[in-house]
């Protein structure tokens, strides 16, 4: 253990090429895969807490009953529809990147629909009361509210990359762990334990573990500063 632990921390360290692209890949399908959905859902989120409209309790618990989805079992749904033989099978995104970042959007609406959703239902409704009052248009009451609860919209975010990053079922599935394209750390992790080379896999956790590290200081450290702190006190 010492040893893998040794040569881990000499492949993050000596820029090992493979071990970085894999990290590139991982990074970068993550970041594109929130920047599409994040639009999205949380303007879905906002839609679904301050409007109402018949089927609402309904679409709530869709969203709510998506985040217990086994992300194997959307890998094998987006499987099936991408494959040949599926009804998106013209698109070619099968065992690509695209087809990876794709993956990643439907795994990460549901949570930051959720958290979006909680946070707007949360806030004063006075914020939008006022907005109204003042003229101010649907968007723009939409900006005035998100922005009252813009640490539960960035909560969401991290937990939506989080979610992605860290997933392994989806992206062996629809990504198919092909190295230099769609091999991502997760499932960098899966296939060099089960070869029992436990050195790039220890490498790999530990860049995750400081990802998070990372994303949920930078979150601790924006709510501090907001309430006149600064840093973790």
């Amino acid at each position: 253990m010492l040893d893998a632990t040794h040569a881990a921390f000499l492949l993050l360290l000596s820029g090992d090429a493979q071990l970085w692209r894999i990290i590139w890949i991982s990074l970068t399908t993550s970041v594109v895969a929130l920047m599409i959905a994040a639009p999205l859902a949380i303007g879905a989120g906002y839609a679904v807490a301050s409007c109402r409209f018949p089927g609402r309790r309904v679409v709530i618990w869709l969203v709510q009953a998506a985040l217990s989805l086994p992300t194997v079992l959307i890998g094998l749904l987006l499987y099936l529809l991408l494959s040949r033989q599926g009804p998106l099978g013209a698109w070619q995104l099968l065992f690509t990147q695209a087809g990876v970042v794709l993956g990643q959007v439907v795994i990460a609406l549901p949570i930051l629909i959720a958290f979006t959703l909680a946070a707007v239902q949360a806030a004063d409704p006075r914020y939008a009361e006022t907005a109204v009052a003042l003229g101010a248009t649907r968007w723009r009451t939409m900006w005035t509210v998100l922005h009252e609860v813009r640490f539960g919209v960035v909560a969401a975010i991290i937990s939506g990359f989080g979610r992605v990053i860290s997933e392994v079922g989806c992206a062996l599935m629809v990504g198919g762990n092909i190295a230099g394209e769609t091999r991502t750390i997760t499932t960098a992790i899966a296939l060099e334990t089960s070869k029992g080379e436990f050195a790039q896999g220890i490498a790999l956790g530990m860049v995750l573990i400081a990802l998070a590290l990372l994303m949920n200081g930078a979150l601790m450290f924006l709510q501090g500063d907001v309430h006149g702190t600064r840093g973790f006190r």
